[in-house]
């Protein structure tokens, strides 16, 4: 009898060793080096990543996604906050974490190796409501100080694109948002989104319909760990073509942020 049971177990259990494959050892070894995910969070992005009043949990889609990887990796999450993203690139360098979410900007991929976007933020500006500025083309001007979070992305896409205008860097986007009110700068940079919530609070001012990018947030390890990169690409692309993503955004009432296309993996 027992063999007849063993012979009839035996598809299914072969059936769920095919539905749940291994992964890599090398996979292992640069995405849970230490046998557990270091996961950093930028709680600097609301659009990304929140605390949850009450417990203080890491909520949003990049939570989301780390505890999705982590439960296919088999590893516990040891969770690492950071209030900039210019923070967690900076630490990149010294491997203090194993998987982060960052914008995609070539100053960053020095050190990161990033999947493919799975999520599109808009980036615009927070003028005065009296402020002559209403085009987003009007703000590379002489004179014209722009706040912005230090070494956030859209910081390092203005440096490149500003010839005119003179960035004013504050340590956070958050304290960008409180020295552009302060001092009377003309304008702010920021997350749309972000942008807008905080003028809801704030009446006085606007921001500027349109954007000046598009910035495109991934995942990313550490340079050098190729494999654990390769690994994440494809899992990127899973969580986008699978709803994860999109689901993930609407649970947190990030509606506005977009999930990014299909990437197109020549290999």
């Amino acid at each position: 009898m027992y063999r007849k049971l063993a012979a009839l177990c035996l598809p299914l259990v072969l059936a769920a060793c095919a539905s749940t494959p291994q992964v890599p050892s090398a996979v292992m070894s640069e995405l849970a080096p230490g046998g557990k995910l270091r996961v950093a969070m930028n709680y600097g992005n609301i659009v990304l990543a929140q605390k949850d009043p009450a417990t203080g949990e890491a909520r949003g889609i990049s939570a989301d996604l780390a505890r999705e990887l982590a439960r296919r990796l088999g590893v516990p999450i040891e969770w690492l906050s950071y209030d900039t993203a210019g923070k967690v690139a900076e630490a990149a360098k010294s491997g203090a974490w194993d998987i982060a979410f960052l914008a995609i900007d070539p100053a960053r991929a020095t050190d990161v190796e990033f999947t493919p976007p799975y999520v599109i933020i808009e980036g615009s500006y927070l003028v005065r409501t009296d402020s002559p500025l209403k085009r987003i083309d009007e703000f590379d001007q002489s004179g014209l100080r722009i706040a912005v979070g230090q070494r956030t992305a859209y910081d390092l896409f203005l440096t490149r694109t500003l010839k005119k205008s003179t960035l004013v860097r504050s340590p956070t986007s958050q304290t960008a948002i409180d020295q552009f009110v302060n001092d009377k700068l003309e304008a702010a940079a920021g997350v749309k989104k972000t942008l807008q919530r905080w003028n809801g609070q704030n009446p006085g001012y606007r921001v500027i319909d349109g954007t000046f990018t598009d910035i495109k947030q991934a995942m990313g390890v550490p340079k050098g760990r190729t494999a654990g990169a390769k690994y994440l690409t494809d899992f990127v692309e899973e969580m986008k073509a699978s709803g994860f993503v999109a689901k993930g955004l609407a649970a947190s009432g990030q509606t506005e942020a977009t999930v990014a296309p299909a990437a197109n993996l020549a290999r």
